[in-house]
This record gives structure tokens, C-alpha cells and sequence, in this order.
């Protein structure tokens, strides 16, 4: 399992997530940037696969656009269909692996929004994943998912890591209104290019003391812009675009120099050819 598998981090997942990109991690124009790539390019339907509990597949439903989502989590779904009932929303919101799901219609649009693709921990998994969306996009359909540049000097200090070596991460209100602590303890192994570790939960009482603590495995695979666009070519899909966040500002694939000065999340456009 993973740790979005678990029910606990489904519930509260909305909530630490706000507090995580209030700060270091933040994404501003996140909705907004999915908002006109589906104005763009969703007019055939637009599923969000990883959809997690609906952050963007929310949005966009609330805006007029003809959305799916599914994710592996089972839990996850639950949470999204829970907030898309209470929204007066009528989704169709399915638990499936993205290798393999097939929801019976064909989309021109598919996001994996966030870290949603690098949850796939293997190369073999991530050319199965991209060669089954692309049999659910019709001609010309467009996919777009994230990656970030593998960076060395983290990749040599989380080789150092074991999965017990936890930092402190950031602080929260859980769903039953307890303050927990979340750590996070990474390893990177350079063969699988897979990072791996733990999340600590500790939930803490009125007076700080501990009175829970939950431990959920997570496993990620790095993956450089160039394996990206040997994988996007293998799998049908040609490369339009790269974007430097979700504020506009488009990346040049050959510029190797930029991994290094912007070390930024990578938002990639493919197409269907």
C-alpha cells in the first residue's frame, strides 16, 4: 500500500495540504492553470486521473466542464464523491489503476495533476500507464502530468536516509479537530531512481502530549525530462509544451542550465499522434 491508500490520510488530506502549500511547497494558479487547459483542450471531455479527493476535478466541474475522475485509492474517491454530493455535483468518480482503467468513453483531455504520475514506481509501469491513457484519448487528445528535475546534491543526502531518519514536516488540525505533527523520512536508491520511505503521524492531545501515531509508506519514482520524452515517444504521445509552474512561464527542454537554476515542478503537454 501506499500512503494515500489509508483512510486516515484520505480524510485529513485536504487539510494538511492546505497548510503544505501555504508555504515551501506553494501553487499558485494550481486550479486556475488546469481551468484554461481544459477550456483549451477538454471540449471532447476531460478525465482527472489521480484525482485524489477532487481538487481539480471540483473545480473544473464546478465550472462547466464535462469531467471524470478516478484514482487507486478507493478512499480517496470516497472523500471526492462525498464533496461532490455535498456540491450538488453528479460525478462520475471511479476507483482504478491508471494502467488499466477504462471507463467506456474516450476523453480529449486527461490530467494527472500533481505528483499523481510519479506515484507509478517502475518505467514498466509509467510506458503501461501512458500507453493505456493513451487508447482512452480520442485523436489529437491531450495528456498533461507533472514531474520535477532529479536534483543530486538531494538525491546524495537522501541516499543517506533510512527510512526511520525523520524531519519534521509541518503542523495541522486533523478532521477531529486534534493538532498533528506529520514527519517525513525519504531514502533515494539511484538503480530504481525510486525515492522510499515513511510518513509519521502524531496526533497530540490539548496539553501537546502524544496519543496516536500512525506510520504510512510512500514510494516515488524520479524521472529526468529526457526519459519523459523517450517514454512520450515510445507510448504515442508527442511533447507541445513544458511549463515552469503554474504561472505561465514555459521551460526549453535542451536547456539543461534550467534544472539547475529554477529546480521547479514540470507540468508537461503531450499530444496523441
Amino acid at each position: 500500500m501506499d500512503l494515500h491508500d489509508f483512510k486516515d490520510v484520505a480524510e485529513n488530506y485536504d487539510r494538511y495540504l492546505e497548510v503544505m502549500y501555504a508555504d515551501v511547497d506553494k501553487h499558485e494558479n494550481f486550479q486556475e492553470f488546469y481551468l484554461n487547459l481544459a477550456r483549451e483542450y477538454g471540449k471532447g471531455g476531460v478525465v482527472d486521473i489521480a484525482c485524489g479527493t477532487g481538487a481539480v476535478l471540483l473545480y473544473l466541474a464546478a465550472r462547466g466542464i464535462n469531467i471524470d475522475g478516478t484514482d487507486l485509492s478507493d478512499e480517496m474517491c470516497k472523500v471526492a464523491k462525498s464533496k461532490a454530493s455535498s456540491m450538488g455535483l453528479n460525478l462520475n468518480i471511479f476507483p482504478s489503476d491508471m494502467t488499466v482503467f477504462d471507463s467506456g468513453r474516450k476523453y480529449s483531455l486527461a490530467i494527472i495533476a500533481r505528483s499523481g504520475f510519479m506515484h507509478l514506481p517502475t518505467q514498466e509501469l509509467q510506458i503501461a500507464a501512458l500507453k493505456n491513457i493513451n487508447k482512452q484519448l480520442l485523436p489529437g487528445g491531450i495528456l498533461t502530468f507533472n514531474t520535477f528535475d532529479p536534483w543530486p546534491p538531494m538525491q546524495a543526502e537522501q541516499m543517506r536516509c533510512s527510512p526511520s531518519d525523520y524531519s519534521f514536516r509541518l503542523e495541522y488540525v486533523n478532521k477531529d479537530g486534534y493538532r498533528e505533527k506529520i514527519y517525513n523520512a525519504i531514502s533515494y536508491n539511484p538503480l530504481s531512481q525510486q525515492m522510499f520511505g515513511n510518513w509519521k503521524f502524531e496526533t497530540l492531545d490539548d496539553k501537546g502530549n502524544i496519543i496516536d501515531v500512525r506510520i504510512r509508506p510512500l514510494l516515488m519514482r524520479q524521472t529526468s525530462r529526457y526519459e519523459i520524452k523517450l517514454l512520450a515517444n515510445l507510448c504515442g504521445f508527442e511533447v507541445v509544451d513544458i511549463y515552469r509552474g503554474y504561472n505561465g512561464d514555459k521551460e526549453d527542454l535542451n536547456d539543461i542550465s534550467s534544472a539547475e537554476k529554477y529546480r521547479s515542478n514540470l507540468i508537461w503537454i503531450l499530444k496523441k499522434v
